[in-house]
């Protein structure tokens, strides 16, 4: 399987201009979402879960009560690539963002 490409600068600020909400940090894209509750966060995540899988891409994150911290980088390319974008704005669909 060929690695997927990482992004320059120029695509990668053009991609965070169609993510709001979306940082970098520590060389990868960052996001905090907050939910109405638990259960809410758990559900997202659940959902997301299985689109991470489906697509074999897989978020680091975290779960505190009703915010889910994330950090996305595709690490067998060393950076971040078309795939955390892909993931990332599959996230905001699901989060209704």
């Amino acid at each position: 399987m060929s690695r997927t490409p990482i992004l320059s600068e120029a695509e990668l600020a053009e991609a965070l201009r169609t993510l709001p909400g979306w940082t970098i940090a520590n060389g990868k894209l960052h996001r905090t979402y907050r939910f109405h509750d638990f259960s809410a966060a758990f559900g997202w995540m659940a959902r997301v879960a299985l689109v991470a899988e489906k697509s074999d891409h897989h978020p680091e994150w975290t779960n505190v009560y009703a915010t889910v911290t994330v950090d996305l980088v595709t690490h067998d390319a060393g950076g971040i690539t078309s795939r955390d974008v892909a993931l990332a704005k599959e996230m905001d669909l699901l989060a209704g963002t």
